[in-house]
């Protein structure tokens, strides 16, 4: 199995595609679930949510843009750049081979539905999950997210999209490059950089993607939380303008040493509206969480951006532990569980069999019906 960029990852044993496949699961379905969770109280205070739901906040689904369960735009552009992601390596086949430019494209499909109503207003040809019509309802979207999409112009590194902007809008949805089996750290660092310039442009913004990727990275590959952490912390160092997330990661590592964990001591890293802080609460609520549970509801009862923070930290557990530490009771009553799924597997499958599902002389028509080798779609 290879460990750099874009090559082609090969020789997976069974058992190591049924790991990395769990992960995946875990990791889209951890997120989503903590960001439902967060939904309906995102925008509560820590009094009100206490005086709503208890003293210990709240413990189950809150109803949400009208049901149970509901994902925001955090999930639905996570999926996103998973399609984009699948996209990229589909598109090796032609000669091409930049994961931004595909990752950039999806974004500009999720910002469509953000404007049209049904999936029929789309092209026939777009892709499987530009037909999931679930999909089409705005959840609160970022206003970097809209703007930095408003055109096709992509944002880079040399020239990012909101130079100014380092809400969180860019690290909630960047765990997919830290499920990127095979890939180096450092590619998997600058690659999320990359994407998150494209509607996050302030340094905070986009190395606190990539940071918050390469924890994920981590664990999806078996390693602790810590060391992930500390491996994100060594790949900062070297990046103009890191000293935000730097001292943002290294507050949530404090904040484990400081006792047991609570809503106080989480609200102690910040309100997780901006970038660096909502990998810092993200960050400590998976590093004490005695299980996924626990972890979940500590990242979502504090007063600022619950989704995103409870987003964050399913990410990091979902590929910590794999699908089968997710709550079932949670897991049943999750919007759109059965597209996420499903996804997740054709993003497993993709990455450990690629090469028996599209090749440059012939491919599976299913799997380019899917995840088409346009670039635009």
């Amino acid at each position: 199995m290879t460990t750099t960029a874009g090559a082609s990852t090969a020789l997976w044993s069974r058992v190591r595609q049924q790991d990395h496949r769990a992960r995946v699961r875990g990791a889209l379905l951890g997120g989503a679930i903590g960001d439902a969770l967060g939904a309906g109280i995102e925008f509560a205070s820590l009094a009100a949510i206490r005086a709503a739901h208890g003293p210990d906040g709240v413990r189950d689904y809150v109803s949400a843009y009208g049901r149970r369960g509901a994902i925001t735009d955090d999930t639905q552009m996570t999926l996103f750049t998973v399609d984009g992601l699948i996209r990229a390596h589909v598109r090796r086949d032609t000669g091409a081979w930049h994961p931004a430019t595909d990752v950039h494209q999806a974004y500009l499909r999720w910002a469509a539905t953000q404007h049209a109503h049904r999936p029929g207003e789309r092209r026939p040809d777009s892709g499987w999950l530009d037909r999931q019509e679930w999909l089409y309802s705005r959840r609160a979207p970022g206003n970097a997210c809209l703007g930095g999409l408003a055109d096709d112009r992509m944002g880079t590194l040399e020239a990012p999209r909101n130079p100014e902007s380092k809400g969180c809008g860019a690290v909630m949805r960047s765990a997919p490059f830290g499920l990127l089996a095979g890939w180096d750290p450092r590619h998997v660092f600058r690659l999320a950089a990359e994407c998150a310039a494209q509607t996050h442009g302030h340094p905070s913004g986009y190395l606190a993607a990539a940071a918050f990727a390469v924890v994920v990275h981590a664990a999806a590959h078996g390693e602790t939380l810590d060391a992930g952490v500390h491996r994100a912390l060594a790949l900062l160092a070297s990046w103009p303008g890191h000293e935000e997330t730097t001292g943002a990661l290294r507050q949530a590592l404090d904040a484990v040493r400081q006792g047991p964990p609570t809503a106080e001591r989480l609200e102690s890293l910040g309100e997780g509206w901006v970038a660096e802080e909502a990998l810092a609460m993200g960050v400590y609520c998976a590093l004490v969480a005695q299980d996924m549970g626990h972890g979940l509801l500590l990242a979502v009862n504090h007063g600022g951006d619950s989704d995103s923070t409870g987003s964050l930290c399913g990410n990091l557990l979902g590929a910590l532990h794999g699908e089968t530490a997710l709550p079932p009771v949670w897991l049943a009553e999750l919007e759109g569980r059965a597209a996420i799924l499903e996804l997740a597997d054709d993003f497993a499958m993709e990455l450990t069999q690629g090469q028996a599902l599209h090749a440059p002389g012939s491919s599976s028509g299913v799997w380019l019906d899917r995840y088409p080798r346009t670039l635009r779609a």
